[in-house]
């Protein structure tokens, strides 16, 4: 089964706290839901762009993308 990393992208100066606290909103839909959703997170790429993201089973992408509305997403790969 492929997976895809749905991802929701913050910039500006206050973008790593963003994420962070957005992080906690996705994984209260993950529970509220009871989705199998175990890899998730953040990554700072610099002072200035931080993203959050989820990983999904592609089975279960569509769903969880009309109602989280990501701002990109992508295949994963664990490398």
């Amino acid at each position: 089964m492929r997976k895809l990393k749905l991802i929701w992208d913050f910039r500006g100066p206050a973008s790593q706290k963003t994420a962070e606290h957005h992080l906690i909103h996705l994984m209260e839909y993950v529970e509220l839901n009871t989705l199998d959703i175990t890899i998730n997170g953040i990554e700072t790429y610099s002072d200035m762009h931080s993203i959050a993201y989820l990983v999904v089973d592609e089975s279960i992408m569509r769903p969880i993308r009309d109602a989280l509305k990501p701002h990109r997403g992508q295949v994963y790969s664990e490398n």
